[in-house]
């Protein structure tokens, strides 16, 4: 490339420039460009591994902390954990209303009380993922070890994220519940809503291209395979129905068989139902039911 080609590139460079640079003037979403104002998402992530740590203390390797004792070490991740997860909340209370005009010691106080709060309840979170590993454990033959469970399956670390999330969605934390499953999403393939009820034995079979809606109700020792879906009938009206319950009520002691869909916030499958593959329902289900698809034929 001569000097004159070179001068030409790099004009017609800065004309670029100008021109992406005009395009984020315009006022819209799009053109937000402080990065500063929103939490950073892959700080985000990192909390979720460390907190995956804190959980299962001796699954998940330290590869920055080193101490003889394995109380400090645990310590040491913990209130690193407390730190950086009290700047992200934050930055993510100026999304919300309550703190629109709030000053920065304000934000930081709220982040403060929120963090600890959250933390108190890392023992019951990790009581229910205790249950969530059993279920997994005495609901699937092909475990060998729950070593094995929590070290490889998918839908137990999609379910254990969810349940930090939904902890952080109740004292309504803006935005970083759903980072969090999105990232759990992303990893397994299972899409919970941080927003979802879940009760204690929770399982997931396989569980690749699962959806769970923010306002479902899961109760106790529910089974879900793979390709399920428990979401809202219509969405047409947007965001005139949030808060409304769109997503169904699953009773406890249910399972549920790859690829059924259950829609709307009015279904209810009652306890003790089996609810077969492909089935699609958008009607309340008796308790003690079996619902399958009928037998259909094979043309060649």
């Amino acid at each position: 490339m001569n000097i004159e080609e070179n001068q030409n590139l790099r004009k017609e460079i800065e004309n670029i420039v100008g021109l992406i640079l005009d395009d984020y003037k315009k006022g819209r979403d799009v053109d937000q460009i402080d990065v500063f104002n929103q939490p950073d998402r892959d700080a985000v992530i990192d909390i979720v591994n460390k907190l995956l740590r804190i959980l299962f203390p001796g699954y998940y390797r330290d590869k920055v902390y080193r101490s003889y004792s394995d109380n400090n070490r645990m310590g040491i991740i913990i209130e690193d954990v407390i730190y950086n997860l009290q700047k992200q909340v934050a930055i993510a209370f100026r999304h919300a209303k309550d703190y629109e005009h709030a000053t920065d010691d304000t934000l930081n106080c709220g982040a403060r009380c929120i963090t600890l709060e959250f933390f108190k309840k890392i023992p019951h979170i990790r009581e229910l993922v205790d249950t969530d590993l059993q279920a997994s454990y005495e609901g699937d033959p092909a475990a060998y070890s729950k070593e094995e469970i929590i070290l490889s399956y998918p839908g137990l670390l999609a379910s254990t994220i969810n349940r930090m999330a939904h902890e952080l969605y109740l004292l309504e934390v803006p935005l970083i519940p759903r980072i969090m499953t999105e990232y759990a999403h992303s990893k397994t393939g299972i899409d919970i809503h941080p927003g979802a009820t879940i009760g204690k034995y929770f399982m997931i079979d396989h569980g690749t291209g699962i959806v769970v809606g923010e306002t479902s109700i899961i109760g106790e020792h529910v089974k879900i395979y793979q390709g399920v879906t428990i979401g809202a009938l219509s969405t047409r009206g947007g965001q005139s129905l949030k808060g409304a319950k769109r997503h169904p009520t699953i009773e406890d002691n249910v399972t549920i068989y790859a690829g059924a869909s259950i829609l709307g916030g009015e279904t209810v499958i009652g306890h003790d139902s089996v609810v077969g593959s492909n089935a699609f329902i958008t009607y309340s289900i008796e308790p003690g039911s079996r619902v399958s698809m009928k037998k259909q034929e094979l043309e060649l």
